[in-house]
């Protein structure tokens, strides 16, 4: 009952932000290329740093004209309605209009960066805020391609890593490097880590997590691991540990707060 009635909540916030501030804004990030973006914005003035959401899995969220999701049941997407709560506006990428899905080779590569690149730009020209990517699961390796590849008013503030890809893994016939494989030691930025103890996804065991914090920054690094929460389903699925299920609240929480520190 109880963890019924937490997904309950965070689907009313979540539908709640999405008829009260809702707008899809549609970019021009490459020649011929478009990049949809779903904006939501806080029912007073924003307080906090604005949080491009980059999802995990193939990418895919299926923006709708009247703002809706095809697929809202990932966890940055489920819980946007919290961020906003908390003063943040939020953007959430969705898939360039030249791909079908994000795999990892594209993921790591210039194309992608530029697509963020054109996100973070348009954040920060319209918020005013500083501009945090947030990365889920393979949504990771987009935030540190972006954070090592940009630079200037195109790149990020800081990053969130959370289920970060720990392992070398295969998908849609591409692979992709472990992120403490990826140039993470040459990161500029502040770096916020978010881990299930339990998270079984094979790409995202915990017990690599500290060859991952070795080679961050550590005067600008935090790592925060979480027990609790009831996994459900496929071990890399949306309702298991590896999506924080259950736990969300205290996720959005921690999240919130360390990027407010970083002012």
């Amino acid at each position: 009952m109880k963890n019924f009635l937490i997904a309950t909540v965070l689907a009313l916030s979540s539908c709640l932000a999405l008829a009260q501030s809702a707008q899809v804004v549609e970019l021009t990030s490459r020649p011929g290329v478009k990049e949809l973006v779903l904006v939501e914005t806080p029912a007073g003035p924003p307080t906090g740093a604005t949080l491009v959401l980059l999802m995990g899995g193939n990418g895919q969220l299926g923006i709708y004209p009247n703002g809706s999701l095809r697929r809202d049941s990932h966890f940055l997407a489920r819980v946007r309605g919290m961020l906003t709560a908390r003063g943040h506006v939020t953007v959430l990428v969705d898939t360039p209009s030249d791909r079908r899905d994000l795999d990892g080779d594209f993921r790591e590569s210039k194309e992608h960066a530029a697509d963020l690149a054109a996100v973070i730009s348009y954040a920060r020209a319209t918020f005013g805020k500083p501009v945090w990517l947030v990365g889920h699961s393979r949504g990771t390796h987009s935030a540190v391609t972006a954070a090592t590849r940009l630079q200037g008013d195109n790149a990020p503030d800081g990053i969130v890593l959370a289920a970060p890809m720990l392992d070398s893994n295969r998908f849609a016939g591409s692979t992709a490097k472990p992120l403490q494989e990826s140039g993470v030691e040459t990161l500029r930025v502040p770096v916020l880590v978010l881990q299930h103890t339990k998270d079984a996804c094979p790409v995202a065991a915990p017990a690599k997590l500290p060859e991952l914090q070795a080679k961050l920054p550590t005067a600008t690094s935090k790592v925060i691991t979480y027990e609790g929460g009831i996994s459900r389903g496929a071990l890399c699925d949306v309702q298991a540990f590896h999506s924080f299920n259950g736990i969300e609240a205290q996720v959005v929480e921690d999240l919130s707060a360390h990027i407010s520190q970083r002012k």
